[in-house]
């Protein structure tokens, strides 16, 4: 199952629509952009989009994408753990 990131486009302002343009080139990923993701006190005050519902957060654009990257990555971890102990199971 591929990652879903969403962005908020009222979150923007901050740079993201960047970062959300260079993960739809990734055919691993789905992107999805909603008007609001109801996060109004993160959207705010920093760039910020959300990883399989859960949020990422950073203090620039550039910073939020290597965050994205690595939340990525753990939740792709966590998944293959899991998926071991069932198959041990």
């Amino acid at each position: 199952m591929k990652p879903i990131v969403e962005f908020c486009t009222s979150n923007m302002h901050h740079g993201t629509d960047k970062v959300m343009r260079e993960l739809e080139q990734d055919p691993e990923v789905d992107v999805i952009e909603y008007g609001c993701l109801g996060n109004c006190g993160e959207c705010y005050l920093f760039p910020y989009a959300m990883v399989n519902g859960e949020i990422v957060a950073a203090e620039t654009a550039d910073e939020l994408r290597d965050r994205i990257a690595a939340s990525i990555e753990e939740q792709k971890q966590h998944t293959s753990q899991l998926d071991k102990l069932i198959d041990d199971l």
